[in-house]
């Protein structure tokens, strides 16, 4: 098993990206709201206290304050089926500003149903 994150910049795809799983019988995922660090040092310091701000803040999209982070457990076999569903509603994520993916191995889970019984 795996625990799949993925920080979705484009909020408003969150509903979409969640019927995709749905579709693709990935099921039970968590959604949490962030700040990227960024963003939030960039409201709380002057670029005299941490220079590098300055170049973050022609990056940062004052329109979008916050990301979704969402993570669920999947089965080994689904990782890749997950990726596509997040690619076919957000594009492809090597493409700047698509968001993040990453997966973490679980050794150990109790409560999870439906998942490596």
């Amino acid at each position: 098993m795996k625990l799949l994150f993925y920080v979705l910049n484009k909020t408003e795809k969150l509903d979409a990206v969640l019927t995709e799983f749905a579709h693709r019988n990935i099921n039970g995922a968590t959604v949490i709201d962030s700040v990227g660090m960024a963003r939030l040092l960039s409201h709380k310091h002057d670029e005299d206290e941490i220079p590098f701000l300055g170049s973050f803040r022609a990056f940062l999209n004052p329109e979008r304050e916050k990301n979704n982070v969402i993570f669920t457990v999947i089965r080994d076999d689904q990782l890749m089926e997950a990726i596509s569903a997040i690619e076919l509603v957000v594009g492809d994520l090597s493409t700047k500003n698509n968001g993040v993916a990453f997966s973490v191995p679980i050794d150990f889970t109790k409560g999870i149903c439906g998942i490596g019984d």
